[in-house]
């Protein structure tokens, strides 16, 4: 009479067996933050598994973001412009400057662009001798930045007219870009905006105030 109860104790050691590994089944379909969201509903036999495939995923993350963190200017020629900004990636904006060596406006954006690399290192700044980037480009023309995404080109500027000069402050320069979306400036406006209106305050205060003035004038 005992051998038949016997087996459906064994049933039920398969059964729990392979709970856990429907369990693993769940947990390693989540996303870090269902993980999160979610620990309360997993036994405490699986934290120590969740534990080890949490930090699993955080590491594959973190690889993930080094690999699209950039921090500096990188110099192209016309071959690495397929590869390396119309195949820059998912995700990827890319700001190109086309320059030449002696152009004193081009110099500046250089500068800048290495500074604005630090600031946004998700964004993969890069520049270019223009001729070499694109054969008989004029300079009349530079200095000239283009923006993509993810292939797209989603900005141009071209000219030194564009860029307001030699005065071009680095401040000026992310705001543009931000505005194009390369990058996400924490400026709440844009500082040529409060240039401007030092500049008409100071212009407005100038002026002649007087009226008898005018009438003097009048009477001349």
């Amino acid at each position: 009479i005992l051998p038949p109860k016997e087996t459906p104790k064994d049933d039920e050691e398969e059964e729990l067996a392979l709970q856990p590994q429907s369990v693993v089944k769940t947990y390693e379909s989540m996303t870090l933050d269902e993980l999160e969201e979610n620990e309360d509903e997993f036994g405490e036999d699986d934290e120590a598994a969740i534990e080890m495939y949490r930090q699993k995923r955080l590491a594959e993350w973190k690889a993930a973001q080094m690999k699209n963190v950039f921090g500096e200017v990188g110099e192209i020629s016309g071959q690495d412009y397929v590869k390396e900004v119309n195949k820059a990636g998912d995700g990827i904006w890319v700001v190109l400057h086309l320059y030449k060596q002696g152009i004193p406006l081009c110099s500046l954006i250089n500068q800048h662009l290495s500074t604005l690399a630090r600031k946004f290192p998700q964004t993969k700044f890069l520049k270019s001798i223009s001729t070499t980037c694109i054969p008989n480009y004029p300079d009349r023309n530079l200095p000239t930045i283009f923006v993509y995404f993810e292939g797209e080109m989603k900005a141009q500027f071209i000219g030194p007219l564009v860029f307001g000069g030699m005065n071009l402050k680095v401040e000026e320069l992310e705001w543009r870009l931000s505005e194009a979306g390369a990058v996400k400036t924490d400026l709440e406006e844009n500082p040529k905006k409060q240039i401007e209106d030092k500049l008409m305050s100071s212009i407005k205060c100038s002026l002649p105030t007087r009226k008898d003035g005018d009438s003097d004038d009048e009477d001349y």
